[in-house]
């Protein structure tokens, strides 16, 4: 790739300084941020049963309400993460959360009642879903960096939010109405953009970047960083997110279980990946992000290749499963900890945001192919065999660029590193 241009900052800081009190408060506010932010951006996904049969949509139509959230809030990840390198995080993470309160409440209150109402609704709802390009640079800065791998994954552990939504809004429809997720959760985030916009702080010494934010992604699209970390977490964050959405059909098909049992295993396979994100970037801090995500890439495809035999549920099949959630978790962390690790300073909002897109949409293509895959064949194996082999190229491809570019700049000394071009 070809180096950036004089557009790059030039850091005066960039050691995560502070108290260490204060940074484990920055990090637990951006956590909770994140979690709310994903909470609300995740309300439409488990009513789309519920509004297909109020609204009498396809199966297409209720694809397409789920979808447009996910969508615009993976794409609006790259100018978000542009703007908190610009006026940081302290400014984004209350005004993402503010604006996300006018969707959620023009959803549960007057736009549920027509799918373009939800559609239109459903897409600024988006905007919660781009809090994960504010919180990578914010809790990065705060962070030395042989501490940065483990907090960036104890802020995406935040992606756990999805859960939240996932267990209470069918409850609170079927106790209060439509509207009560809806309101319950604009209340929630409410609190906390006022919490935040009286509690966060900036890291001492954060590099703000020079230039127009269009010159600032365009310099960003030239760093190798951005496309090398995009590559890896479309297939980890990617496979994440695939089976999360996908899981329960396969199961419900593949092993005839019911609908309760299978978001059941659904929900404990999120469970361990949420709770292996950190558990990556912490062994990332220690050993270096390639060989975690050689390790956690290896597993997926051993894993992905065992499932491939359809084993019985009982034993085998459910080890496949954890066993990948635990290594798809890992490799999610391990990727921002090289993001951390490599981007230059003033440019990781706007790498994360790059990356962040890239997996978001990362996880629309597998299910669409094991869905298609099994109209063909009516198995599973053949879409099961096509994952192991896409992480088996991962796999490679960390092997090889990913190590090289990531000794280059171990032989440079930190100033060096900070502001490199090549990464």
């Amino acid at each position: 790739m070809s180096s950036m241009t004089a557009q790059t900052p030039q850091p005066t800081s960039h050691t995560g300084a502070g108290a260490p009190a204060g940074r484990v408060l920055m990090l637990a506010l951006a956590t909770i941020g994140f979690a709310l932010n994903f909470w609300a951006w995740a309300l439409l996904s488990p009513l789309g049963p519920h509004f297909k049969e109020s609204l009498r949509l396809t199966s297409f139509q209720q694809a397409l309400l789920v979808a447009v959230p996910v969508i615009v809030g993976s794409l609006g990840r790259v100018p978000v993460g542009a703007l908190t390198d610009r006026f940081g995080g302290r400014v984004m993470f209350p005004l993402v959360s503010a604006a996300t309160i006018v969707p959620v409440l023009y959803l549960g209150l007057v736009g549920h009642t027509s799918l373009i109402a939800l559609l239109a609704g459903g897409f600024f709802l988006g905007i919660g879903g781009t809090a994960f390009a504010v919180g990578v640079p914010f809790v990065g800065a705060w962070f030395p960096p042989e501490r940065r791998g483990l907090a960036i994954g104890v802020f995406g552990a935040g992606m756990g939010g999805t859960a939240i939504s996932a267990l209470t809004t069918v409850n609170l429809v079927k106790a209060d109405g439509v509207a009560a997720p809806f309101v319950v959760t604009a209340i929630v985030l409410a609190v906390y953009a006022v919490v935040a916009a009286a509690l966060l702080r900036d890291a001492p010494g954060r590099v703000v970047p020079t230039g127009s934010m269009a010159g600032q992604l365009r310099a960003t699209a030239r760093l190798s960083v951005t496309w090398r970390a995009s590559a890896l977490y479309a297939v980890a964050f990617g496979g994440y997110v695939a089976f999360s959405v996908y899981l329960p059909t396969y199961l419900k098909t593949g092993y005839a279980l019911t609908p309760a049992d299978a978001a059941n295993r659904m929900a404990g396979f999120v469970l361990v990946a949420v709770v292996m994100r950190p558990v990556g970037g912490w062994l990332s801090d220690r050993w270096g992000p390639t060989r975690v995500l050689s390790a956690a890439l290896t597993v997926i495809v051993l894993g992905a290749a065992v499932q491939s035999f359809t084993p019985a549920l009982a034993g085998l099949g459910t080890m496949a499963f954890l066993v990948m959630a635990a290594a798809l978790g890992a490799a999610s962390g391990a990727t921002f900890a090289l993001v951390a690790l490599v981007a230059p300073a003033g440019r990781v909002g706007a790498v994360s945001g790059v990356v962040g897109a890239a997996g978001g949409l990362g996880g629309f293509v597998p299910p669409l192919v094991m869905g298609s895959l099994y109209g063909a064949y009516g198995s599973y194996a053949v879409g099961l065999v096509l994952l192991a082999l896409v992480a088996a190229g991962a796999l490679a491809f960390t092997l090889t660029s990913v190590r090289r570019a990531v000794g280059r700049l171990a032989t440079r000394p930190p100033t060096s590193l900070e502001a490199s071009h090549h990464v």
